[in-house]
Order: C-alpha cells, then sequence, then structure tokens
C-alpha cells in the first residue's frame, strides 16, 4: 500500500480549500482594489488579494496535512510557510520532482483581469505526488465555474466528464495563447502570432493560463500554447487538459517548461508543434 493518500482524498481537500479561496478573493475585489504593487515589470501587477489568498490556502493545507510541500506564485516553496515574507515566486520556483506530497497554488491565476475586472481570473490548485501532479482543481473565482481532475480518473465539470476536441485539421483550429510581461519577450510573442494566425481559424487571448488550459480539456479551445508558464501556472490545469484527453507538453518531446507549454488534442498536437518550431516560438527573451 503506498505511504501516500490517493488522489481522490487530495482533491476532497484542494476542492473546498479552492473555494474558500475563491471567495475570499471575490470579496476583495468587491471591497476595492488599493494595494496594487508592480512585480517584474510595471505591467504585471500583483494585488494584496493575491498574497492574501495565497496565505489563506496555505493556512488551511497546513492544518489538513501539515508535513505536505508547497509551491505558491507569491512565496515560493515552503515545507508549509511557517511565517510568509513578501517574495517574487518566479525567482523562487522551488525544486522539482521532490518527494511527497506537494500542492502548487496560483491564488489569482489572471491578476491583470482581476485588477481591470474582467471576469476571467482563478484560483489553482494541485496535488503533486514524487513529482507527479495527481489531482488538480481550477476555479474562475469571478463567476465559479470549477474544474476538477486526477490522474487516471478523468477531467470534470459541474458533474460532466471532459472530452478535448476532435478537430484534426489546424486550419480550422480556435488556438488560445498568453504573452509575458517583459517588453522584448511580447515582441517575439507578437511576430509569432502575425505568422501564425493565417494559419489557423482564430486565436484568443484569454489572460490566465489555467483557464485556457480547462477550455482545452472542455473543448472551448482546440488549442493552447504559451511560453513562461511557471508550474502554478499549468499544473492543475494541465492535469484537466491530459485527463480529457489532450497532449500537454513542451516542444521535441520535453516536459511543460518555462520554454514552452503546448496543449491539443493527440491529431492536432503534431502540426501544431511543427508550427511553433518553424516559427521559434520558444524563442525570443
Amino acid at each position: 500500500m503506498s505511504e501516500f493518500p490517493a488522489a481522490d482524498e487530495l482533491l476532497s481537500i484542494a476542492v473546498p480549500v479552492a473555494r474558500e479561496a475563491a471567495a475570499t478573493a471575490r470579496r476583495m475585489r468587491a471591497e476595492a482594489i488599493t494595494d496594487v504593487e508592480t512585480k517584474s515589470t510595471r505591467t504585471d501587477v500583483v494585488t494584496a488579494a493575491d498574497r492574501a489568498v495565497e496565505r489563506q490556502v496555505v493556512e488551511a493545507l497546513r492544518a489538513a496535512r501539515p508535513a505536505d510541500g508547497v509551491l505558491g506564485e507569491e512565496y515560493g516553496e515552503a515545507a508549509l510557510l511557517p511565517a510568509p515574507g513578501p517574495t517574487d515566486g518566479a525567482e523562487n520556483p522551488g525544486p522539482t520532482g521532490a518527494k511527497g506530497v506537494r500542492w502548487i497554488l496560483d491564488p489569482i491565476d489572471g491578476t491583470v483581469n482581476y485588477l481591470y475586472g474582467i471576469p476571467a481570473y482563478a484560483v489553482s490548485l494541485a496535488a503533486e505526488v514524487d513529482g507527479v501532479v495527481v489531482a488538480g482543481v481550477v476555479i474562475n473565482a469571478a463567476t465559479g465555474d470549477e474544474w476538477t481532475a486526477t490522474r487516471g480518473g478523468g477531467a470534470w465539470r459541474a458533474g460532466r466528464r471532459l472530452r478535448c476536441s476532435a478537430q484534426t485539421d489546424l486550419a480550422q483550429v480556435l488556438l488560445g495563447t498568453g504573452f509575458g510581461y517583459d517588453a522584448k519577450r511580447r515582441a517575439h510573442q507578437g511576430a509569432v502570432i502575425a505568422q501564425l494566425i493565417t494559419r489557423v481559424r482564430d486565436i484568443r487571448r484569454i489572460g490566465a493560463a489555467s483557464l485556457d488550459l480547462c477550455s482545452v480539456g472542455e473543448g472551448v479551445l482546440d488549442a493552447y500554447f504559451e511560453k513562461g508558464l511557471n508550474p502554478w501556472d499549468h499544473a492543475a490545469g494541465g492535469l484537466v487538459a491530459t485527463e480529457a484527453g489532450a497532449i500537454v507538453r513542451g516542444l521535441d518531446g520535453a516536459p511543460p517548461s518555462l520554454e514552452m507549454v503546448v496543449a491539443a488534442p493527440p491529431a492536432l498536437f503534431g502540426p501544431l508543434e511543427s508550427a511553433l518550431v518553424e516559427l521559434d516560438a520558444s524563442g525570443g527573451a
């Protein structure tokens, strides 16, 4: 018998924690955002809600499973944060493939949407066992929409098992993507999009990677790619897409990473990957 809990047990912890976190995010936005700071550039905003939600989730996880680790966007890697202080999680992503159970958290994915009141921002929480994501939940905090998945147990929304798109023709693909905050990276990404948009049906930029990946999982988007994603951006949503039948990985067989994350049905993955390699989508700053 495994010394670690089953995926469904971890999901049963994650879901109520994420729901409470989403409620806090909504409440704090309704009460107005007054503490906006800057991360790596002026366009990369973080709110007081980011930190408050992360602290709340960590406290809830500490109560449920005090020996587990946590990787969060705002405070980086911790053995369930004894007393977190402000750091940039992107600068301290923590080790990968750690032994035991580790939670991977994005307290508010889509902070620019959150700041402007665009209803596409999410709490994303995944559980990883020995370096493999086995359970995840993504909740659009603005709408309450919720996606869950367990490794080998499928992806679900509102009691419905999800399947990714059956599209096979790249020219008919509705493709999701996102852009980094650094100006040089954005310039390169824009050049890639300018060439790619003539090869697909259309392109969407929702502004929250976890929601993009869940959209691939339920076929709202046919496929998605983005450079510059951290583990907390894609851990839970990537599991949803994978369990819905999509392939989620980097280019040339690499795992999902800062270099590239691609999510697409098996029939589309190869053609999309070839186009992204040809256009040097993983290049630039």
